[in-house]
């Protein structure tokens, strides 16, 4: 399978598909607003960084580690553009692992699994980077 053959809904619901991104970098990660080693500031200086390269940065609510994101879309939203001024995209919430397991985060973890092989995501903020050609170049633990 390949990502831009995928659609996702925004975190506002509309539809996108993955294909507009199409020679552009992008490092996906799923998000967790009540996470302790919270990421959504420096995911948007990373946005920031890179607003003038080919780079982008999407962001995936999960709410499968610890019932850390509980809320709705519009609150996640709500949250994360008031306290966190957040720029970058982000989309509906998901689940990563699992039968639930979209099927972006299911070529993802194919691509990179863990260092001992296995597919799962551990915990919030696992970041994939993609590059320009939709190929899964690198998997980063959240740690």
């Amino acid at each position: 399978s390949d990502i831009y053959d995928i659609t996702m809904d925004t975190i506002t619901g509309e539809s996108v598909e993955l294909s507009r991104y199409r020679d552009q970098a992008l490092l996906i990660v799923n998000l967790a607003a009540n996470e302790a080693f919270f990421q959504y500031a420096g995911l948007r200086t990373v946005h920031d960084k890179f607003a003038d390269k080919p780079l982008q940065v999407l962001g995936f609510p999960c709410n499968q580690f610890g019932a850390q994101e509980p809320g709705t879309n519009a609150e996640i939203l709500e949250f994360a553009s008031t306290k966190y001024d957040v720029n970058f995209p982000m989309l509906a919430k998901i689940e990563v692992n699992g039968d639930g397991a979209c099927d972006l985060y299911k070529i993802l973890k194919a691509a990179q699994p863990n260092a001992d092989s296995s597919e799962d995501i551990t915990w919030n903020f696992t970041k994939f980077l993609v590059n320009g050609k939709g190929e899964v170049v690198k998997r980063f633990d959240p740690k």
